[in-house]
């Protein structure tokens, strides 16, 4: 699957869990917040595609027990539990800092 794709159905994957997607410009390296009641997903536009599909799995595994009400295609439900898996494997790394393969 293309990472252009994955990020797509990543970002509606957060969408459905009521999350707010910004696409902003800046040295930050995003994350998920609420920010006055609003649930944000912040994604820095300046990092690598690969980054941010990082950042939105690390998301999406921080909401794992919420989206278990959300169907989910078996292709990227495969994708995030590889993702997933290296993210327990490098846990005391930064995994958007990784390459990652897709």
């Amino acid at each position: 699957m293309k990472t252009e794709k994955l990020i797509l159905e990543l970002e509606q994957l957060i969408e459905q869990l009521g999350y707010t997607i910004r696409k902003e410009k800046g040295t930050f390296r995003g994350d998920s917040c609420v920010m006055e009641g609003q649930k944000l997903v912040v994604l820095n536009k300046n990092k690598p595609e690969q980054q941010q599909v990082g950042l939105l799995a690390r998301v999406l595994k921080n909401k794992e027990q919420e989206l278990s009400d959300i169907y989910i295609k078996p292709v990227i439900r495969k994708q995030l539990e590889e993702l997933w898996d290296r993210f327990e494997k490098y846990k005391d790394s930064e995994i958007e800092e990784m390459d990652i393969d897709i």
